[in-house]
């Protein structure tokens, strides 16, 4: 039986895995019309495609059975008052969960579920989140200075559905206030029967 451990150096500045089977890195572009303030994100654009946050993952078959692992770090900043985040996605086979252990940073899970019912958890080092099934989810990193980094485990034939997100938004987005994160509610947000 073939064993795959793997060690976390957790130590600042860096977070690393001793394996990595794949580097996935998104950038400012690859949230289009992810942020609330539009001319904000326009704007950091044309100064730089800045890395807003990275995924590390250890590969398994992506079949029943078999679980996904690896680690997200959502780097710190903010589009206009809007903290840098994760695309956020539903699993393609929606009765799917997953499983969240937060290592280093602050911020908040953004989950919301297909009804239209939302819900946003603190992530803060050593706490466990876990996603039910049928929630899409999204990391937001607030934190000024330092990363967000979670470890995740999913099952290996969840999928990834990156499109529902990317049309409807989240019913909630975490916010600057001026005096720390608020949680609002999304006015470009499209209730379940609006949806195309």
């Amino acid at each position: 039986m073939e064993r795959f451990p793997f060690v976390f150096d957790i130590c600042y500045p860096e977070i690393k895995p001793s394996r990595v089977d794949n580097h996935i890195t998104r950038t400012l572009s690859s949230m289009q019309n992810q942020f609330l303030d539009l001319q904000a994100f326009d704007e950091m654009l044309l100064a730089e495609d800045i890395l807003l946050y990275e995924v590390y993952e250890i590969k398994r078959p992506e079949i029943e059975g078999e679980l996904l692992s690896g680690f997200s770090i959502v780097h710190p900043g903010k589009v206009g008052k809007e903290y840098f985040m994760t695309k956020g996605h539903f699993h393609t086979v929606l009765e799917t969960a997953e499983i969240y252990f937060c290592l280093k940073g602050q911020g908040y899970m953004v989950m919301e579920n297909p009804e239209g019912d939302c819900a946003v958890e603190e992530l803060k080092p050593n706490r466990v989140l876990y996603v039910p099934p049928r929630w899409a989810h999204r990391s937001i990193n607030t934190g000024s200075q330092e990363d967000l980094a979670t470890f995740f485990v999913y099952p290996a034939n969840a999928g990834h559905n990156y499109g529902t997100i990317e049309v409807q938004g989240f019913r909630k987005l975490v916010v600057d206030n001026g005096n720390g994160p608020e949680i609002v509610d999304n006015p470009r947000w499209l209730a379940p029967g609006a949806r195309k």
